[in-house]
């Protein structure tokens, strides 16, 4: 699983040099993707695709979040009719089991896996500025952030989110 950082950029001359500045560090330019509002011209830069500009990342976390969730309380629900149907207590260990399962999930999906929506930078983006997106392994995290804020203090981090190349999202 890589991590994808966000930098919010003020106009396309400085996403360009920030781009080529990451493309001669050796991201390539396959792993960065830019989005901006309509009408700004993004020539020479490597645009979004669709699926990135729709946030299909944040889409699946809802439905992973919501099936989390729905199960949890389908084993809730299991749990209290198998009690007042006075099932072996044995079997109430399966529905229990299960909740803790997915309230452990719930716990590590929250603390552990950072995450970003483009909903958090559409206003600084309605204002002009570009979003530049690098996807990058979890090694190189620390090293891309301190090449963009060192060489493009004009960069704004925006956050760092996680990407699974397997889903092209």
């Amino acid at each position: 699983m890589k991590r994808r950082l966000y930098f919010l950029i003020p106009d396309t001359g400085h996403a360009r040099a920030v781009v080529d500045d990451l493309d001669a560090f050796g991201i390539n330019t396959a792993a960065m993707h830019v989005l901006a509002k309509p009408g700004i011209d993004l020539d020479d830069l490597p645009v979004a695709t669709g699926r990135q500009r729709a946030d299909a990342g944040a889409r699946l976390e809802t439905i992973l979040w919501d099936g989390n969730l729905a199960i949890y309380f389908l084993a809730l629900f299991a749990l209290i009719a198998m009690f007042y149907l006075q099932f072996a207590w044995y079997w109430l260990l399966l529905p229990a089991a299960v909740m803790v399962v997915t309230f452990l999930m719930g716990i590590i999906f929250t603390s552990r896996v950072p995450n970003v929506h483009l909903s958090e930078v559409r206003d600084a983006m309605n204002h002009g500025k570009l979003l530049l997106m690098v996807d990058v392994p979890l090694r190189q995290v620390q090293r891309v952030e301190t090449l963009v804020h060192t060489q493009h203090p004009e960069a704004t981090a925006g956050g760092v989110s996680w990407h699974i190349d397997a889903l092209r999202i």
